[in-house]
């Protein structure tokens, strides 16, 4: 790595990072224009979280090791244009330093989801208010991995001491500004019902932003930039409301009766009476004019198009702003049933000066009308068909605000689309959500219908698909180079592969393999003494989304989360974000981000809802494709995940995800499809959850029926870590050591066993056992063998140096007198057992009494589950030398390899920093090889 390119990579994400921050800040509410905060005004800062500001959410999807990050309460004393009450943040500073941030122990998915607020005498809130004219209030709230929100106080409500808070400050204050330093949405209803709400003039969220978040929120307070997020979840009076309550948190079963109907979907459809906040929601401090200038409908390649030129225009005073035009459709109801209102397209001005004006033109194909006919009713079964009637086009700043824009739009006749095949189909029976007559107001009453079954043999399916085997010739002298450089085929270079050597192949190691940048999630390819003969380099992937995680130590930028980067409804930026966050990752020699996250926000209380974009597939589509885009710019890939349905945590690698075909393909695997036919993405992570009884990482309809054949995907797929599988034709038991199922359902890459352990099949997979016994076929092992080498040889390491893996490093002693320059603290000897029993970071003396090469072992143990994820990494005298990862062991002592290190005789410190916590480390042991 080299540090001068990665401070630069760093140096030029910083302000596009801050950028993005800002433009996904969504103002809900400013009664009286109490936004932005004029040079007048003085402003008492309440709530913890302006100094313990949450920067994103917590698990892998957040455990970016930061150079540096700005609170709140940073970015705002900073920013000259905003006085403050300085007196109340200091008593602020003073209780948070008596009262620490809670970690929850620093373990895996351990941290509240809240922190514990400083209770507030009426005598503060009245001194405060004494001094100042406004009050800007935070509630701070984190989720993630492994567990879901509740709805509860301290989760989805408010705690006693935050309403508490709320009410004093409101009793005293008449204009009350409430930021939201949230992951995700939350229980709003308290703004109608609070003690005082009137004093409530303001509220935003302001999401978790990253790295930048104090000085993005401060630029919107000041009004140095104008707010232009937009919501991209429907926010309900009543968690009650949301159409998948019934059906989320089971452990066992995930029954997706609300069917297409997700988010604004079902609200406009059939409660648009429960909404506090609408889908497409967000204020401005300027006002704008949307105005259509032109519509147009063509022909374009044998089918219809819509064109649409709309000028907007700044109507206001003072502030320059952005605005973003979103597209609604009305379809028929026809025989299918179709939502009242669909996003299907959406576009985001530059920034407008008052009387500024922009015309933004949009192209719709008729695709975009289409809906998928999963049981044959419109007598086109498994097709996209547009149904005959009228079509109504709305456009304007949310769903509710999209007005009428031209006359309907009339189809006589149903029109297909495109002719596919069954795919995933439940197997289970189950009814699901379907309008059936209108009432005064214009809402639909929801009926129900039985959903379709599956139809097709997957047998057959399987057994027509498979390929023919590659002739097995040995080492003729091939090397992956020859393929790279068109001088050899991929299929010759294949076939020079023993089937162990492939069975190494589809084996990632980690995490924190010592093989590739330290502390990333995953090693791959040549990670064998043979595969690397072959000329395979080993490539590396880092968790993501919101920036590069190493559990090394190393730093890296943290951009805002995926919610706040899908409110920015601005595709461009999302791809010059993750271009720059693609340098990056060149930087340090990574090849694949674990990101973006682009499950749908089916459920507000999904704990990992932080990671993805929104509550509706096209949105979220767009949005994936923008940062795949920007990384292949880079030469990097995006690892879109996790595919598919991976909607809540509870549970999370055994709730079988029970939808419709329809639901399926029309809302939770629409933004894949959109991300691999437009982002050329290259690189997939199946989910942990089965769906309709196959584990994805083994269902074969998901990986070969849709992606492969239907959507001409031709990349890798990869497991999440430590899946699970099931036979893809008759289900049944799963087990992580299954990998022939997911090798035949074309699923490549088994994420991951230990380190070293791929040539060893230390986790015994059956690959070997199934190829043996007739259960898996030889072509079926080299087609995903030649899937893993063609990404390679896109990927950037296969531009780096091919050079063999050195697991011994030198260290040289600090001291050679052992006993006259030893400091006063205990010095442990090597060769014997060190007891440490550290959790958290400690430093120590070893003293080398024999030159030679020493092997470093730990015995640590971790009370979380085995899909929870530690690690400490050791240095030697302040060199970074290597990681100790480690998941849940259930409480019990585990050996943990590390690596050898030639050492000559002398003393030397060791430091251990536990950069994940929740591990402890019982005994280290520096023995002489």
């Amino acid at each position: 790595m080299q540090n001068d390119q990665i401070q630069q990579a760093q140096f030029q994400l910083a302000p596009v990072s801050r950028q993005a921050a800002s433009e996904g800040i969504v103002l809900l509410k400013n009664d009286n224009n109490s936004l932005p905060l004029l040079p007048e005004d003085c402003v008492s800062l309440f709530g913890r979280c302006q100094i313990n500001t949450y920067r994103s959410g917590t698990g892998s999807g957040g455990a970016v090791n930061v150079p540096y990050s700005v609170s709140a309460l940073e970015g705002i004393d900073l920013n000259p244009s905003i006085t403050i009450n300085l007196q109340l943040v200091s008593i602020y500073q003073d209780w948070v330093n008596q009262h620490p941030f809670d970690d929850g122990g620093g373990g895996w998915a351990a941290e509240p989801w809240f922190q514990k607020e400083m209770p507030l005498s009426d005598e503060l809130v009245e001194s405060a208010a004494n001094t100042s004219n406004k009050a800007v209030v935070f509630i701070g709230r984190t989720a993630g991995e492994d567990q879901d929100n509740k709805d509860v106080a301290g989760s989805y409500r408010l705690t006693e001491l935050e309403e508490s808070m709320l009410v004093k400050v409101c009793r005293y204050f008449e204009c009350v500004i409430v930021v939201m330093n949230v992951t995700n949405i939350m229980d709003m209803s308290w703004l109608n019902t609070l003690e005082g709400h009137q004093s409530i003039k303001a509220v935003m969220y302001n999401w978790a932003a990253g790295m930048e978040a104090g000085h993005a929120l401060a630029d919107i307070l000041s009004g140095e930039e104008s707010p232009s997020g937009r919501l991209t979840d429907t926010i309900a009076y009543q968690i009650e409301d949301y159409p998948s309550s019934a059906n989320f948190g089971d452990k066992k079963y995930n029954v997706y009766q609300e069917d297409i109907y997700v988010g604004y979907r079902y609200f406009e459809t059939f409660a648009p009476e429960k909404v506090q906040f609408e889908f497409g929601s967000g204020l401005s401090y300027t006002q704008f004019n949307q105005q259509l200038v032109e519509h147009r409908v063509k022909d374009h390649e044998g089918s219809k198009q819509f064109e649409f030129d709309i000028e907007v225009t700044n109507i206001g005073d003072l502030y320059s702003g952005k605005e973003v035009v979103q597209l609604y459709l009305e379809a028929p109801q026809g025989k299918l049933g179709k939502p009242s209102r669909v996003l299907i397209a959406f576009a985001k001005t530059k920034k407008l000066a008052p009387s500024e004006s922009q015309l933004i033109s949009i192209t719709v194909p008729i695709s975009h009308l289409a809906s998928y006919d999963d049981s044959g009713v419109t007598d086109h079964r498994s097709c996209y068909v547009v149904e005959a009637g009228d079509y109504h086009f709305y456009s304007g700043g949310s769903v509710h605000q999209a007005q009428p824009i031209y006359a309907t739009w009339h189809l006589p006749h149903i029109q297909v689309v495109e002719q596919l095949q069954e795919a995933c189909a439940p197997i289970q029976s189950f009814e699901r959500i379907k309008p059936t007559s209108r009432n005064d107001q214009g809402s639909y009453q929801a009926g129900f219908e039985v959903t379709p079954q599956r139809r097709v043999d997957l047998a057959d399916r399987v057994i027509a698909s498979l390929p023919q085997a590659l002739e097995l010739t040995g080492d003729v002298g091939i090397k992956l180079a020859d393929v790279y450089s068109g001088s050899a085929s991929l299929e010759g270079f294949v076939g020079q592969m023993s089937p162990e050597q492939m069975a190494t192949l589809v084996r990632g190691e980690g995490m924190c393999s010592p093989k590739v940048t330290p502390g990333t999630a995953a090693a791959f390819g040549g990670v064998s003494d043979g595969l690397f003969q072959l000329g395979i380099p080993i490539a590396a992937a880092a968790d993501g989304p919101s920036g590069i995680r190493m559990d090394s130590g190393h730093k890296a930028t943290q951009v805002p989360i995926g919610t706040l980067l899908g409110c920015t409804w601005n595709r461009e930026l999302n791809e010059e974000l993750f271009y720059l966050i693609g340098q990056e990752l060149r930087a340090n020699h990574i090849d694949t981000l674990l990101g973006p996250g682009i499950n749908i926000h089916r459920h507000p209380l999904n704990g990992r809802n932080f990671e993805y974009f929104s509550e509706d597939p096209y949105l979220t589509g767009i949005m994936a494709s923008a940062q795949t885009v920007g990384l292949a710019r880079a030469g990097v890939s995006g690892t879109i995940k996790h595919f598919a349905a991976n909607d809540q945590e509870t549970a999370r690698v055994d709730v079988d995800s029970i939808m419709s075909e329809r639901a399926l393909r029309e809302v939770h695997v629409k933004p894949f499809e959109m991300a691999v036919k437009h982002g050329k993405a290259s690189t997939i992570m199946t989910s942990y959850n089965p769906v309709n009884g196959h584990w994805a990482a083994s269902n074969y309809d998901l990986n070969t029926t849709l992606l492969r054949q239907e959507w001409g995907f031709s990349g890798i797929v990869m497991t999440d870590w430590w899946a699970k599988m099931n036979d893809p034709i008759e289900a049944g038991e799963e087990s992580k050591t299954f990998t022939s199922y997911m090798l035949r359902a074309q699923n490549d890459l088994y994420m991951v066993v230990e380190n070293d352990g791929a040539e060893r099949n230390a986790m015994q997979d059956d690959t070997l056992s199934a190829l043996n016994e007739g259960r898996l076929t030889l072509g079926e092992l080299q087609r995903s063998a030649m899937n893993i080498c063609r990404f390679i040889i896109n990927a950037p390491v296969m531009e780096r140096p091919l050079e063999a893996y050195e697991p011994i490093k030198t260290f040289k002693p600090k001291a050679t007198k052992l006993v006259e320059e030893t400091p006063t603290q205990t010095v442990y000897v090597a060769n014997r057992p060190m007891e440490l029993n550290a959790s958290t970071q400690v430093t120590f003396d070893i003293a080398v009494n024999e030159a030679g090469i020493y092997r470093c072992q730990a015995a640590m143990r971790y009370e979380r589950d085995a899909l929870a994820q530690s690690s400490c990494s050791l240095s030697i005298n302040d060199l970074f030398s290597m990681s100790f990862p480690i998941h849940g062991t259930d409480g019990t002592t585990q050996q943990v390899e590390g690596l050898e290190v030639k050492l000559d005789k002398g003393l030397y410190t060791f430091s251990i920093d536990f950069v994940k916590p929740g591990a402890i480390l019982e005994v280290l042991h520096l023995n002489k090889v």
